[in-house]
């Protein structure tokens, strides 16, 4: 039966609490999606800050456990069958922790899969999107003299914000009524855009007053603010 002890990364950062939940993660909006679903659910977890400056992402002890390097990323130690399971991208720890707890991935088939397919919208569009214009807008990227890639990530975003926007008009959260992952996949993403990336004058932000309406509503929730700190 695996144990806690059976991966590497828990040679490198201890658990103290080895009954717990183990996340580890940087509050980036990848790893916020996990660290705000925690909260909302309201489970117990110990969180272990992943230090990109000394890199320790790509240290062996996290490779060996977590080998795509990247945060975050969980060790349940009473995963399925009882035994602990590791797990890494945030969209599939986000499922698992759903369907553990029964909680924010509807039963209902047809909503399930709408909710599951505006999740892959952040996983496939929003994420690695919006990301491309915080690096040709505020990082390393912005001192490029070519600025078509900008422009060109700045043209998909909108696209995607509008398709965003539309689906969110008359609707309370992505998925209707019905607050779930979806919602925290998203708009950590779409308040990185504004908040890091001072990205707003780009993607012409009043535009998408649905889009506005519901990240508002979703700041507000204490779960939502508790997370965004963490780690």
């Amino acid at each position: 039966m695996s144990t806690l002890a059976d991966f590497s990364i828990t040679r490198k950062w201890p658990a103290t609490r080895p009954d717990l939940l183990q996340l580890y993660s940087l509050p980036t909006p990848n790893g916020v999606k996990v660290s705000i679903l925690l909260e909302e659910l309201g489970m117990p977890y110990e969180v272990h800050k992943i230090n990109f400056d000394s890199h320790d992402q790509t240290s062996p002890e996290f490779v060996g456990t977590f080998p795509n390097n990247k945060i975050p990323a969980i060790i349940d130690p009473n995963g399925p069958g009882g035994q602990a399971i590791a797990l890494f991208e945030s969209g599939a720890i986000m499922v698992y922790l759903a369907e553990k707890t029964g909680m924010f991935l509807p039963q209902d088939p047809a909503l399930r899969y709408e909710t599951l397919q505006w999740l892959m919208f952040q996983m496939g569009g929003i994420g690695p999107m919006f990301g491309q214009v915080g690096f040709f807008n505020i990082f390393a990227g912005k001192d490029f003299e070519d600025k078509r890639p900008l422009t060109r990530y700045v043209d998909e975003s909108k696209r995607l914000l509008t398709v965003l926007n539309k689906h969110l008009a008359g609707k309370e959260w992505v998925a209707g009524d019905t607050y779930t992952i979806a919602d925290m996949a998203i708009f950590p993403w779409i308040r990185n855009m504004i908040v890091r990336y001072n990205a707003e004058a780009l993607i012409g932000w009043g535009q998408y007053p649905e889009v506005s309406r519901v990240l508002s509503h979703w700041l507000q929730r204490p779960a939502v603010q508790r997370g965004l700190l963490i780690p």
